[in-house]
């Protein structure tokens, strides 16, 4: 999915797993999101007052790292298999 706008109720971890090209500009702007306990939580809005930053600059430079990343059609972290999850090898299915 090629996102126009950064959902405001995403969180900065599913953002990371979903586009991993948005680690660099965490890394670029030495914030503290990669592997923070706290990133499930945090939106990008949350995150940028916490490191006193530009929401709209943070925004932009997620975007654009969200849009080049080769990944960017690979479904949610949180999404996947939600409505068919299927047993692992030796796992029985609750249903």
């Amino acid at each position: 999915m090629m996102p126009s706008a950064i959902d405001p109720d995403m969180s900065v971890d599913e953002i990371m797993r979903r586009w991993p090209a948005t680690i660099r500009v965490m890394i670029r702007h030495r914030m503290l999101c990669i592997g923070c306990p706290i990133g499930i939580f945090h939106t990008v809005a949350d995150a940028a007052a916490a490191h006193a930053m530009e929401e709209a600059t943070l925004v932009a430079e997620l975007l654009a790292a969200m849009r080049s990343d080769p990944s960017a059609d690979a479904p949610s972290a949180f999404e996947a298999n939600a409505h068919n999850p299927e047993p692992r090898k030796g796992e029985q299915s609750c249903a």
